[in-house]
């Protein structure tokens, strides 16, 4: 066990903000003494470590609260989109080097403003958020599923399934045809029957997960055939917008 004071000097965490993470709930020390110490466990310091990782990539703390309170978290997942997110940190670090180096050439009178467009990033965070946040959609989803039988899991993630199927069938027509926005309804509305209402904002960031998260798109791909779940985010897309 470290006291705040050696967890301080261990990580460069100052120890009034290490008092601030107890205060709000984030980092909250595995004891504290008879004479109010606090103290701190490798697994409070391993928690602490990711605060540090998501806080190197901006999130917000009230954000990062959510990401590791939520039952579902898991630690290896968040660590590789961690290390993506780093990566798409380091190449826009790398292109704005670069893009100085080109105004120091040239002149500063050199404009391109491309460089600092940092949409992609934002998007990765947007979804990191998405997938972990402890949102109502989330609180809705473990009340409607509390009390539900396997066969009833099994029977909802069937139809889920079903519509990807059919969606894979009609990846010939254009994702804005009227039979493929009936089936998006159709996935809209079973989302919201078996887990949670399904809002054309959260649809629309299930379309992304369902090409960003490798396993959604490799078990979408198998009941749709190869290019469902793109097809599906494209189609959700023109759903959302459409409207």
């Amino acid at each position: 066990m470290r006291t705040v004071k050696e967890v301080s000097k261990l990580t460069g965490v100052s120890v009034r903000t290490l008092h601030h993470y107890d205060s709000i709930g984030l980092l909250k020390p595995t004891a504290v003494t008879e004479s109010g110490y606090r103290l701190y466990d490798d697994t409070t310091l391993t928690r602490l470590q990711n605060i540090l990782l998501f806080r190197e990539l901006q999130f917000p703390l009230k954000d990062i609260k959510e990401i590791l309170d939520n039952p579902d978290f898991v630690p290896e997942e968040a660590l590789a989109q961690q290390i993506h997110l780093l990566e798409l940190k380091r190449k826009r670090l790398d292109e704005l080097i670069s893009f100085a180096l080109e105004i120091q050439k040239k002149g500063v009178n050199s404009m391109n403003f491309q460089v600092f467009d940092n949409t992609e990033a934002k998007q990765y965070a947007a979804e990191v958020k998405e997938r972990w946040g402890n949102t109502k959609a989330y609180e809705e989803y473990q009340e409607k599923t509390a009390g539900q039988s396997p066969s009833a899991s099994e029977e909802a993630a069937a139809e889920l399934m079903l519509k990807f199927s059919e969606l894979g069938a009609l990846k010939h027509l254009s994702p804005g045809d009227k039979q493929v926005q009936n089936i998006i309804k159709k996935l809209q509305e079973s989302i919201t029957e078996h887990y949670y209402t399904c809002t054309d904002d959260i649809l629309k960031g299930l379309g992304q997960m369902y090409v960003n998260d490798e396993r959604m798109r490799q078990n979408i791909d198998k009941v749709g055939s190869e290019g469902t779940a793109e097809f599906a985010a494209q189609a959700i897309e023109a759903y959302c917008t459409g409207k």
